[in-house]
């Protein structure tokens, strides 16, 4: 139960990430590279208060710089491919990617995922195609290999957080060592950079709650998860971002990304429920 909770904590927050950064992006209110920057430094001194309980030197103990390179990689692509993607079809690609990476660096590690597990990461990986395939309601390209590298660099940093040992303390330390990677990320498009109070608002609120709290929920949930599960369940986040966007951007639903939603959640649904044995 526990896991569970930490978990459903976990993907709502993601799903809120995607839904502030669009909205912060879409009406100009900010930059993507302001966005990221303030995010995560927001993120890092809430964090860094929250771990300051274990009266260590958080830099010296905690997270690595590795991790907040990857943590890094996932911020400025998701930032800069939502100026020209819509909530739900952003996440979906974001986490479809996560998903992929996930499931392959499980097997590489030595999980051994049963036939029916296959053909359900199979069918996920064919809604993904089917949605950035050419056609009218194609998401643009570039955005999309944007977001792509994003969850890419996302798989990379969930699975090298399994088994954190206090979560608060390791999300801080790769949330202080991000900022300084993220800010000189940002430099190239300093001359564009401007920042409106809302969009600040946006950014620090999916900073502190979504992105700061939100991870340690997720490398909570990630000491009771398998990595095929990890994988998969945060596929259930498009979901949830589509449904927040309609709500509250006043998105459309194109019939594409509905006939990709199901497609992409029935691989799910095979992957968890084809149960599958771990090698090791």
């Amino acid at each position: 139960m526990r896991v569970a909770l930490f978990t459903a904590a976990a993907l709502v927050a993601f799903a809120a990430n995607s839904i502030l950064c669009r909205l912060a992006l879409r009406g100009g209110a900010i930059d993507p590279g302001s966005f990221s920057t303030i995010r995560f430094a927001s993120g890092a001194f809430v964090l860094t208060l929250l771990a300051a309980r274990t009266r260590r030197p958080l830099l010296s103990t905690s997270g690595s710089w590795d991790l907040a390179v990857f943590l890094s990689l996932y911020a400025l692509p998701f930032a800069f491919a939502y100026t020209r993607l819509s909530a739900g079809t952003g996440a979906l690609i974001l986490f479809g990617a996560v998903q992929t990476t996930m499931v392959l660096l499980a097997i590489a590690s030595g999980e051994r995922p049963r036939a029916v597990q296959w053909a359900g990461l199979l069918l996920a990986v064919s809604g993904l195609v089917y949605l950035v395939l050419p056609g009218l309601s194609a998401p643009p390209l570039g955005p999309a290999l944007l977001m792509a590298v994003a969850g890419a660099s996302w798989g990379f940093y969930s699975l090298r957080g399994r088994g954190a040992a206090d979560p608060v303390a390791q999300t801080a330390g790769n949330f202080v060592r991000s900022v300084p990677i993220i800010l000189l990320g940002s430099v190239a498009t300093f001359s564009k950079a401007h920042a409106e109070p809302r969009g600040i608002a946006l950014a620090l609120a999916s900073g502190i709650v979504a992105s700061g709290l939100g991870y340690v929920a997720w490398y909570a949930a990630l000491r009771g998860l398998t990595a095929m599960r990890a994988a998969v369940v945060q596929l259930a986040v498009p979901l949830i971002a589509a449904a927040g966007g309609v709500l509250l951007l006043s998105e459309t639903v194109t019939p594409r990304l509905v006939l990709a939603t199901v497609v992409v959640l029935g691989g799910i649904v095979m992957t968890i429920l084809g149960g599958g044995r771990s090698a090791s």
